[in-house]
């Protein structure tokens, strides 16, 4: 089954589709803003940040409230918190002491909702 696999997962023509290649790459976003999008999904790679995300999609949360509903040390929720925040997956916002974390807009949440939906397909 694999050799079938590896056979039809190979092209053997010769033939380039030159308006096919023109078209597609007049639609590719530049080579900074794609690798701007892998670093993006590079922080979706890690469970924490992800369980963080999923917290933050149902609600505003302080730090401690975080680390308690994840199990965690408020130092590693903050260290995960930074890495969202400096690539624009949450915001914070101060009131008195107190940090309060949410995802940084709609289209954060959407991309998260979507990915959820995804691995749930059976």
């Amino acid at each position: 089954m694999t050799n079938q696999t590896t056979e039809l997962d190979r092209c053997d023509c010769n033939a380039i589709h030159e308006e096919v290649i023109a078209a597609v790459r007049e639609k590719m976003p530049d080579e900074d803003i794609l690798m701007d999008l892998a670093d993006l999904f590079k922080l979706f790679s890690d469970s924490t940040r992800v369980r963080i995300l999923c917290a933050l999609q149902h609600s505003e949360m302080c730090v401690c409230d975080i680390a308690v509903l994840l199990g965690m040390t408020k130092s590693a929720v903050s260290h995960q918190l930074r890495q969202l925040r400096q690539t624009r997956l949450v915001r914070n916002r101060k009131d008195g002491k107190v940090v309060y974390y949410a995802l940084d807009d709609e289209h954060v949440g959407n991309v998260f909702a979507q990915g959820l939906l995804h691995v749930c397909e059976t």
